[in-house]
């Protein structure tokens, strides 16, 4: 069952900074991982929103007047959905407007009310809705959108004949490796900037008789996923961004000799034991959540592990007494030339004075210091820069502002018979099974999946 809750305009506006900084730390459960398939109609829960620190500035409300009702859609619940109400409860005081917003998962339930009923504005985590809905949603630099505050890869992803139809609203990014400084200042190693530099640090710590990286990715069906992540970080490295989009879209074969050559790079660490955590078993068969953990041990068992932003938390969460920038932190994957990770973009269906209202607040400069200081994953909006609480957000921002471009996480974005055929693949050279041989099975399932 849906259901639908209204902001009420009367809010009172009360600072809380605490609580704030509270809720800005990446929180996700360990068992979050990439499935197939999300329940479908997920219920919001009503929850009072708390007003975000409100930046320095006016909330512009231009023709929108009090009680004017904006609809909106989006798949968020619990606190990502409190996460957002703190976000708009100051334009939502300023202006008067209500928000009547409706939460699902289900692609379904959305199709529908487009074809009924719009929403006047949808979050939703992937661009599907640019091909579905082309000519209905509107050019979001009518509704006072400036995009000269977002990064160019943005405008080129969301620009659809020659119209800006959608633009991320928050961000995740997974190019990143997690590492105890402490450690790395006690043996005198330095944060590599480089895939060369990377593979000479990871050889010095093997001749110093450490285990470089702790790579467990076992996670029952979805088993795999954290290898996709790896691969495909190398090959933003190794090819660059476009190069991974076009294994997306079906230009680059999954066989190709660059993917080969990422595949020979990862196997490398991640089947053998000197490289790796248990070797080739212990990649297989030790569940990520737990592989996340082992740099953090006393003492180590590894010294690095790649992983989603997500992992501070589970640091935080099993080792209470350690302390971000000091015993653990994180670098952007030497090399990488652009970023992959997921995205909620947003869209209008209507243009209305309050929609227009609503969409300069978000993108202004007073929406992208709010959504900043909220901790909401990341502002793609450069408006944001600056702008977080939060010391492990702020260090992932930096990474984003600099990255040359984005690409979807693969394995979240093929899915189906193709994601599974790269799972099986990416278990199946771990365990010393011929890679050219294992990737041409998943280039098929490629080419096939993309004739549908």
């Amino acid at each position: 069952m849906l259901k639908t809750y209204k902001i009420i305009g009367s809010l009172v506006l009360v600072v809380m900074l605490a609580s704030a900084c509270a809720s800005a730390t990446p929180t996700q459960s360990i068992a979050e991982t990439p499935t197939a398939t999300t329940a479908a109609g997920a219920e919001a829960t009503a929850v009072p929103p708390t007003p975000a620190p409100t930046a320095a500035g006016t909330i512009d409300c231009g023709g929108a007047k009090s009680g004017d009702t904006i609809t909106v859609m989006y798949q968020w619940t619990g606190n990502e959905e409190s996460l957002f109400n703190n976000i708009m409860a100051p334009f939502v005081a300023a202006c008067g407007v209500k928000l009547s917003a409706t939460s699902t998962r289900d692609s379904a339930v959305l199709d529908t009310a487009v074809k009924s009923t719009p929403p006047d504005v949808l979050f939703w985590p992937t661009t599907s809705p640019l091909a579905l809905y082309t000519s209905q949603l509107q050019d979001l630099t009518s509704l006072g959108v400036d995009p000269s505050n977002y990064a160019d890869y943005w405008l080129k992803l969301g620009t659809v004949d020659g119209k800006l139809l959608t633009l991320p609203a928050k961000t995740d990014i997974k190019t990143i490796i997690w590492y105890n400084p402490a450690q790395f200042a006690a043996n005198g190693y330095t944060v590599p900037t480089t895939l060369d530099e990377l593979n000479t640090l990871v050889d010095k710590m093997v001749a110093n008789g450490q285990v470089p990286w702790a790579m467990g990715f076992e996670s029952g069906p979805a088993t795999g996923w954290t290898g996709s992540d790896f691969i495909q970080d190398i090959l933003l490295a190794q090819k660059g961004p476009d190069y991974v989009s076009g294994i997306i879209n079906g230009s680059v074969p999954y066989n190709d000799p660059g993917v080969v050559a990422a595949y020979q790079q990862y196997v490398k660490w991640a089947s053998d034991p000197k490289y790796t955590v248990g070797g080739a078993d212990g990649t297989v068969n030790t569940n990520f959540a737990d592989a996340l953990l082992q740099p953090f041990s006393d003492p180590p068992k590894a010294m690095m592990v790649k992983q989603s932003g997500f992992a501070g938390g589970n640091i935080a969460a099993k080792y209470p007494n350690l302390k971000y920038g000091t015993d653990y932190a994180f670098f952007g994957f030497p090399g990488a030339q652009g970023v992959q990770g997921g995205a909620d973009y947003m869209y209008a269906f209507n243009n209305t004075p309050a929609v227009m209202a609503m969409l300069s607040y978000i993108t202004g400069p007073v929406g992208a210091a709010n959504w900043a200081a909220t901790g909401f994953a990341l502002d793609p909006n450069k408006l944001a820069s600056g702008k977080y609480l939060d010391p492990q957000l702020a260090d992932m921002a930096k990474i984003l502002e600099s990255a040359k471009g984005f690409t979807p996480d693969i394995g979240d974005t093929i899915g189906g018979t193709f994601g599974n055929a790269e799972w099986t693949a990416i278990i199946n050279t771990v365990q010393g099974k011929d890679i050219p041989t294992e990737l041409a099975t998943v280039a098929a399932a490629q080419a096939a999946s993309l004739k549908k």
